[in-house]
């Protein structure tokens, strides 16, 4: 199956057919099509899909008909509905019936590709969703690991807060686990078998942003063709998690004052108030208090977030854990790749307790998935651990060994030092640009002039 999903097409003329299948084929996608709803629904039987594009008009029978037997026996595949006619009454009986949106013949190709990529997200959100409650239901708190007194506090917290309906802000440091703290509130409260919907504010444009929590409705700006619900609306009667809320521009967050006070809100360019049930989480890396003194966040809306504060510990305060969090994932990634019999020496064990682990959990993860890929018999040494964690290691940013120095010329070290500088702090703030240019107290601009000019590769998180 396609890494980036597959795609049923049931439309009644072959050249539509053949049209989509060319163009979601040349993107990477898995592609199949039918003539009739009849046949459609047989092949949606028959395999696995992630989206249909459903035309209205069929010769055997209503495209509507069809979208209805596929949401109720198979509502996690996502339908976006296919008509040569732009009506909003047929906009709004195919949002009635479940449909993601609609698109209209002929259709420009960017925004057709836009619509299945905002449709498959959408569709891949809700099976993680049932996957983790179904988790969280078998298992309890299973990725949630620590014996410390700071985390039993933390897990404490989770199970007397998790029956309420009280907002919650979840504080620590990049890699602490605060997106799983948010997953596992939702998974043991009353709306587990609601939507759990993340936000990453620091990602998304101011305009992009409202649009993307508030929906829009049809002319809103240039490019919104057809009405569309938020963020908002996806997650009523379950919980909307907001990640990094500190980087939420302010004429926003007065937005999200609003609904947070009242539970309502306008889409985009409409006037019909919405009204919602959800619960909002949110989390934060930053001192939103000093944000509130530099005029960068609202007071009201600090007081409104801060009801229940969840501190997350990080990974250099609470050693005593790191055995069963290294026990926890050579456990997971043991399984996932096959291995049998792994354990780390003692010296490597060491190794670990000795290091300050500055990405937190996060960095332990993939300090021991790197392990186990890359051991060749059952015993985990320190020559197979990241070099930052030897007293010695050359891919510590502070320093390189003198040998590391010899025949090279100053800008080649000077060079060498700066990028290694620049994927620390990447790594510390989970590879977010605007953070790490805070820190380092520059532009974004410049910054992002320094990552182009030193290869590293934003993308795919390593260095090119």
């Amino acid at each position: 199956m396609s890494a980036k999903g597959s795609v049923l097409i049931i439309d009644d003329e072959l050249e539509i057919r053949e049209s989509l299948e060319q163009i979601l084929g040349l993107e990477g996608y898995r592609v199949a099509s039918a003539p009739t709803g009849e046949e459609g629904l047989k092949k949606v039987e028959e395999g696995v899909f992630d989206l249909v594009l459903l035309d209205i008009s069929l010769p055997d029978r209503n495209g509507l008909e069809v979208l209805k037997i596929l949401r109720r026996d198979t509502p996690d595949v996502g339908v976006i509905m296919i008509t040569a006619y732009d009506s909003s009454q047929m906009a709004f009986q195919a949002s009635k019936e479940g449909a993601e949106s609609y698109i209209t013949k002929p259709w420009d190709n960017d925004k057709l590709l836009l619509e299945i990529r905002n449709a498959l997200d959408k569709s891949r959100l809700q099976v993680e969703n049932v996957q983790l409650r179904r988790a969280l239901k078998r298992f309890g708190l299973p990725n949630i690991v620590g014996k410390s007194e700071r985390m039993q506090k933390v897990f404490d917290l989770i199970t007397q807060v998790a029956p309420s309906r009280a907002t919650v802000l979840i504080a620590g440091e990049s890699g602490t686990g605060k997106e799983l703290v948010a997953k596992t509130i939702h998974a043991t409260s009353p709306r587990a078998d609601r939507s759990f919907v993340p936000v990453n504010t620091g990602s998304m444009p101011v305009d992009l942003l409202e649009s993307t929590l508030f929906g829009h409705v049809k002319g809103a700006f240039t490019s919104a063709i057809a009405t569309k619900r938020g963020l908002f609306e996806v997650a009523d009667q379950g919980t909307i998690f907001f990640d990094e809320i500190g980087t939420i521009g302010v004429e926003t967050q007065t937005k999200l004052l609003r609904v947070i006070q009242e539970r309502e809100f306008m889409r985009l360019g409409g006037t019909e108030t919405i009204h919602v049930d959800v619960r909002i989480l949110a989390a934060t890396n930053a001192d939103l208090r000093r944000l509130v003194q530099e005029n960068r966040f609202r007071e009201d809306l600090f007081y409104r977030l801060n009801v229940i504060t969840i501190p997350l510990p990080p990974l250099r305060e609470r050693k005593e854990d790191i055995p069963l969090l290294v026990d926890h994932f050579l456990v997971k990634f043991a399984e996932e790749n096959g291995r049998t019999g792994l354990r780390f020496t003692p010296e490597a064990l060491r190794m670990m307790m000795n290091y300050d682990w500055p990405g937190n959990v996060r960095e332990l993860e993939n300090a021991v998935e790197r392990a186990v890929v890359l051991s060749s018999g059952p015993e985990l040494t320190p020559d197979i651990l990241p070099e930052q964690l030897s007293p010695n290691g050359s891919h510590d940013a502070r320093g390189l060994p003198f040998e590391d120095l010899e025949g090279r010329s100053l800008f080649e070290i000077v060079e060498t030092y700066e990028r290694r500088v620049i994927l620390d702090m990447l790594s510390r703030t989970n590879w977010s640009q605007t953070e790490a240019a805070e820190k380092f107290k520059i532009p974004l601009s410049t910054l992002n002039q320094k990552i182009k000019r030193l290869q590293i590769d934003i993308k795919h998180r390593r260095e090119v």
